[in-house]
């Protein structure tokens, strides 16, 4: 296949990330298209340094100036989520790193996969949302999805090892964010300086709230789902601090097959972009020789709702992927700007899903219309103060 690569959130730390990897592979590996919803003066920086043929820039305030500059350097510049969609069709694009936050991603997403292009996927919100469009869609036009996040990588390489019905279960680990050992009165008060100190990644805002919630590893067990063509009952998740093992399979015959790795997003990147093939890495390896541990516990499901409300979903599929995530997204803008406790996060998503009248088999319309409702209830609650009435705060 051709290496001409768009990366979608160029400007994220995925994105950064991506851009070092292809540097480090050199040619045929190039980046034809990046993308960006705002911080414009990294993105023409990115422009200049790696000359691609086509940039979106997605905020509607964009800097003129910076549009400019971008022009300049010979790129086509397209606008908005329209524009996302067009780039990735592009006959100069043959794989599309989709590292965009949350479900403003999902147009790109369906565009690549329609396309029959491969699919880098680094915004597990897509499949959240909408995987039982993206699937089927992507099964028609022959397109590759080759998972990013590292836990998701981790169970794609140790599948090749074995067929999806030689599985028993997968295994999927989380580091437990900031909050592992706190208690849910520490939790419930925690600032969003705290929520961010994550011990191991380095992440956006969005994300790393998302880990220190447990909603992240909520998002990946559906997406896993929809991957790996498995029911929730087969998936289980366990808190893994040293974030060394990125996930697990269990074969029927009692193997168990991990993928280690230091943790560092460069490697699941390169994969996702070479794959078949395996070139030699930039990180840093493991060294066997020096004595460590790992350790195993399961989440707290009454420290962590986001754990129990996301199997309760991943079960119930339809629109409640969309309503979930949409919740979640609308709960940690809020907690960011300071108008609710990061311990009625979880709580504002469940009741957004107490209150949704679930549509089983949804057409893209029906999950673009519960994305919105989800976070128009989540405002009403917000309006009506309800989210400190229910609480439970220790």
């Amino acid at each position: 296949m051709n290496h001409r690569i768009a990366i979608l959130g160029s400007t994220g730390s995925i994105g950064c990330s991506a851009l070092q990897v292809i540097e480090h592979l050199g040619e045929p590996y190039r980046a034809t298209g990046l993308g960006a919803h705002s911080r414009l003066e990294q993105l023409v920086q990115q422009v200049r340094r790696h000359r691609p043929t086509a940039v979106v820039v997605t905020g509607e305030d964009a800097d003129e100036a910076a549009l400019r500059q971008i022009a300049d350097c010979g790129a086509e510049l397209y606008r908005g989520s329209q524009g996302m969609c067009r780039l990735v069709e592009r006959d100069d694009v043959d794989v599309v790193l989709a590292a965009v936050v949350g479900a403003a991603g999902l147009p790109a997403v369906l565009a690549t996969v329609k396309a029959g292009k491969r699919l880098a996927l680094a915004n597990k919100e897509s499949l959240v949302v909408a995987g039982s469009l993206v699937i089927p869609e992507a099964r028609r036009s022959g397109a590759e999805i080759i998972p990013v996040d590292s836990e998701h990588s981790a169970i794609f390489q140790a599948l090749q090892c074995g067929r999806r019905d030689q599985v028993q279960r997968v295994i999927l680990t989380a580091s437990g964010g900031p909050f592992r050992n706190a208690t849910a009165g520490q939790m419930h008060n925690a600032t969003l300086q705290d929520a961010l100190n994550h011990p191991t990644w380095r992440m956006g805002n969005k994300n790393t709230i998302d880990s220190a919630t447990l909603f992240n590893k909520g998002l990946e067990l559906i997406e896993a789902c929809w991957l790996f063509d498995l029911p929730p009952e087969q998936i289980e998740i366990v808190i893994h601090p040293e974030s060394v093992i990125h996930s697990m399979v269990e074969f029927v015959d009692g193997s168990v097959l991990a993928q280690l790795s230091p943790p560092d997003m460069r490697m699941p990147i390169q994969y996702a972009i070479t794959y078949p093939s395996r070139l030699r890495g930039s990180t840093k390896r493991l060294n066997l020789a020096e004595p460590f541990q790992f350790r195993f516990q399961p989440p707290d499901v009454d420290r962590f709702p986001a754990v129990r409300i996301a199997y309760d979903v991943a079960r119930r599929g339809g629109t409640l992927g969309a309503v979930m995530n949409a919740a979640n997204e609308e709960a940690v803008a809020a907690f960011c700007g300071g108008k609710i406790a990061f311990g009625e996060i979880s709580r504002a998503v469940e009741l957004t899903i107490e209150a949704h009248r679930l549509q089983p088999s949804p057409t893209l319309d029906d999950l673009l219309e519960a994305d919105r409702w989800a976070r128009e209830a989540v405002a009403g609650l917000l309006a009506e103060s309800k989210l400190r009435k229910f609480a439970h705060a220790p």
